[in-house]
């Protein structure tokens, strides 16, 4: 997905990026607070929903089976529910996460 803020077409002091496309049906979605060194869940777990990851404030680091991805302000991150996944505090401050759960 393409990073960048553009100005559309008709607007004035107005900047915005896509986040992510379309995707399966939304189930539900939540806004988390992660603490300096907080996150989880321990271990990884998996579950039958997918997940977007929208990241406001601060640095994650999300764990996809045996790999880490590092994802910032203003990114996003799609994680399929059926690899072993958890998500945690990678920065000094707490990190503010929007996450919306849709169906595979």
């Amino acid at each position: 997905m393409d990073n960048t803020f553009i100005t559309p077409e008709g607007h004035s002091g107005f900047l915005a990026k896509k986040l992510f496309n379309e995707m399966g049906k939304i189930q539900w979605g939540a806004v988390a607070y992660i603490d300096k060194n907080g996150g989880g869940p321990e271990g990884n777990h998996t579950h039958s929903d997918d997940h977007i990851f929208i990241i406001v404030e601060g640095e994650v680091k999300i764990v996809l089976g045996d790999e880490s991805h590092i994802v910032k302000k203003d990114e996003t991150f799609f994680v399929d529910g059926m690899t072993p996944h958890s998500i945690w505090n990678n920065g000094e401050d707490t990190a503010k996460v929007i996450k919306i759960s849709v169906a595979r």
